[in-house]
């Protein structure tokens, strides 16, 4: 893994393991470079709203993305934070920054 991993749920940083800030980098990373458009990661942000929306931000350039789009990153996102410490009840906000 080439890039720092960081993830904040609900406002709190998580601290991440090397084996979750992988396996959190390679599920992201993998969603976001499938889509159309999208060149290699330097720097990711991905924000799920208070208000379910996703907001992707690739290399400095923020990406129009869809509903099933949206709907795939979000549900994703949220069953891979839902079991870590500091992650626990409902999942508000998710910050996922790579690079």
């Amino acid at each position: 893994m080439a890039s720092k991993t960081s993830l904040k749920v609900n406002g709190n940083q998580l601290e991440l393991n090397p084996f979750v800030e992988s396996y959190v980098y390679q599920i992201a990373g993998g969603m976001v470079s499938s889509l159309k458009d999208t060149a290699a990661i330097k720097k990711l942000l991905l924000e799920v709203t208070a208000s379910g929306d996703v907001e992707m931000t690739l290399n400095g350039k923020t990406m129009d993305i869809n509903f099933f789009v949206t709907e795939i990153i979000r549900s994703t996102l949220a069953g891979m934070v839902s079991t870590l410490k500091g992650a626990e009840g409902k999942l508000n906000t998710l910050e996922l920054k790579i690079g």
